[in-house]
């Protein structure tokens, strides 16, 4: 069953960070890496800070459209500050579609699960971090997933 739009808002408040830079990115994106790969998923990962890509990897199993997907759900989540899985959740709880109801070229948008804001403590969204290759609740529970594992690690 796929989460709430008030269950999705709840990951956004708990899962911030204190700093990102850089390095922090590259990190990040290592961590999603090195699960991904444990996983064995065949998925495409980005991390960017203020639309600059730090980190970009797309592992056995992907093509060209994973790219594309994820550019498309960054520019959602770029747009509207909250995740791309929270942003077409809202749309299908009013009982319409991001696609039919934004107004949005839905070749450059795509409000489906998989990325998610990069949001810094006291500032707000600074950037983000996705991938697909996935179905799209399965694209965001794994941004979720690795996104807690890496910030709690960080705090240890």
């Amino acid at each position: 069953m796929n989460p709430t739009s008030e269950e999705l808002l709840a990951q956004e408040r708990e899962l911030q960070f204190t700093r990102f830079g850089n390095d922090v990115a590259i990190e990040l994106g290592l961590h999603l890496l090195a699960a991904a790969k444990e996983q064995g998923l065949p998925i495409a990962i980005s991390v960017q800070r203020n639309g600059h890509r730090l980190f970009h990897v797309a592992l056995p199993g992907t093509a060209p459209d994973n790219d594309r997907w994820l550019e498309r759900k960054a520019r959602v989540v770029d747009l509207f500050g909250h995740s791309s899985f929270y942003v077409g959740t809202t749309f299908r709880e009013k009982g319409s579609t991001f696609e039919t109801e934004s107004g949005l070229d839905t070749a450059l948008y795509a409000a489906h699960g998989g990325v998610f804001p990069v949001i810094l403590r006291g500032t707000g969204p600074v950037g983000t971090v996705g991938v697909s290759g996935l179905p799209q609740a399965q694209d965001h529970a794994f941004v979720v997933t690795e996104l807690e594992s890496f910030l709690n690690g960080r705090e240890a």
